[in-house]
């Protein structure tokens, strides 16, 4: 039994009743401080969705002028079939009554039972992170992928890859049930969320090649991004609405937990973007602005996963390490013909990675599953064995398999159906102009700039 699993049959904590509720009433009558936890929710959600804003951002600061706009409708379109699709087909797959450990399969279009308000909240919150989910993939793609080809990715991902995934960890499937004493756990999305993302980006990033541009004689070439501002405003919102995306995912404001959740997030970030900058400063003798930023959001994908189970010293540590790993990752990537415009690779899939087994390690025993009660997570520091970390480890192997796997069957195929790159003269001119006929920057011109 994993979180959301947990969360629907504890109906004294929660309220979320297994037959439907859609007026609340008889859910109210069972619990009438659950408005405090709705609420808690609510907000938590309403700053993940929030973090769309950050993503664009981040991803046009990182990115050439010529391609803004494009960037901007993608992650529109993001949130916008993410919200759809999830609601039709994705609630169910991820949290429906399960099948074999592999898919849920009850609760299309939230009918029958699913119509309850405690179900509508969780479908709600589920949303924003299916959300976070598809948007990633933008930024290992960007500046070189046609729009419609995105929009029947952004279908995929949201309908099919990311909710039988997250059943798999999160709806109560086979990897919960790991027979190693302990299952897999993935507090707030480190692996279903993050990781997943950035290994379907890396597909894609495979599959399309690089830029136009990046190498030149076999090296590597350096294609700045138009706005540090704009990347630096996105970090910053991302951080801010990742409070609610760690913290949120106790699902009650009851569990004062939450105050060594917030901590825990804000160390591992401060820790992930100061290693990275220092990383990048033993390197290359210098201070990279935009490597310390994305060793900020480095640190913020790792702690995901283990955020309610570590100490504070052990949160620093996963960000700092997140944050060498993304440098790493980075140069290592590049320098096999990997081209990733904003290292959404590195950051999100790398870090993530990282972030599932360090619940294995540093998970303190202080804290259960999604739940002040036993039983507790517990890594290998602290007396808990082997078992914790072995089931992360499988969990993060097949993660891998999966998302990488699924990422790579979805765009060759697309490629050979229609092609998915844009030609030379389009990726040239740029996106906003070729594929929108629009400029996010009507005053300045581009014509003749790669």
């Amino acid at each position: 039994m994993r979180k959301w699993v947990i969360l629907l049959t504890l109906m004294p904590n929660t309220g979320l009743a297994l037959a439907g509720d859609p007026s609340g009433i008889e859910t109210l009558r069972h619990n009438p401080g659950l408005p405090v936890d709705y609420i808690w929710v609510l907000v938590c959600a309403f700053l993940v969705m929030f973090m769309q804003a950050g993503f664009a951002m981040l991803e046009a600061g990182f990115c050439r002028s010529k391609n803004v706009a494009n960037l901007i409708a993608k992650n529109l379109i993001d949130y916008v079939l993410a919200s759809l699709v999830f609601f039709v087909f994705g609630y169910a797959l991820m949290v429906g009554n399960d099948w074999k450990g592999i898919l849920g399969r009850s609760g299309w279009m939230m009918l029958g039972d699913a119509y309850d308000v405690g179900k509508y909240l969780q479908l709600f919150w589920m949303t924003v992170f299916c959300g976070t989910a598809a948007t990633i993939v933008s930024g290992a793609v960007a500046e070189r992928l046609k729009f419609g080809a995105y929009l029947l990715y952004t279908l995929i991902v949201s309908s099919l890859i990311y909710p039988i995934c997250g059943h798999w960890i999160w709806g109560g499937g086979w990897l919960a049930k790991l027979p190693f004493e302990v299952g897999a756990v993935d507090f707030a999305g480190s692996g279903v969320v993050h990781a997943l993302g950035g290994l379907v980006g890396l597909a894609g990033a495979y599959v399309l090649g690089p830029r136009y541009g990046k190498y030149r004689n076999g090296a590597p070439q350096a294609i700045p991004g138009h706005s540090l501002a704009l990347a630096g405003l996105g970090v910053f919102i991302l951080w801010f609405g990742w409070f609610g995306f760690n913290a949120g995912s106790t699902y009650t404001a009851q569990h004062l937990r939450i105050s060594v959740i917030a901590v825990n997030t804000n160390l591992a970030a401060a820790a992930g973007g100061l290693s990275a900058l220092l990383a990048c400063l033993f390197k290359t003798r210098r201070w990279d602005v935009g490597l310390g930023l994305n060793g900020v959001i480095s640190g913020l994908v790792a702690i995901t996963a283990p955020c309610a189970w570590v100490e504070g010293w052990a949160s620093v540590l996963i960000g700092a390490v997140a944050g060498v790993l993304m440098y790493q990752s980075v140069r290592w990537l590049e320098e096999r013909g990997i081209d990733d415009p904003v290292g959404a690779v590195s950051v999100h899939g790398i870090c993530g990675l990282w972030g599932i087994l360090s619940v294995g390690i540093f998970a303190d025993g202080t804290y259960g599953l999604y739940s002040c009660d036993p039983p507790f997570v517990k890594g290998l520091l602290y007396g808990g064995g082997f078992g914790q970390l072995i089931s992360q480890s499988v969990y993060a192997v097949v993660l891998f398999i999966w998302a990488l796997g699924t990422g790579l069957l979805m765009f060759k195929l697309m490629d050979r159906a229609f092609g998915i790159r844009v030609n030379p003269e389009v990726e040239i001119k740029g996106l906003d102009v070729s594929e929108h006929h629009i400029s996010a920057y009507p005053e300045f011109s581009t014509k003749g700039i790669l």
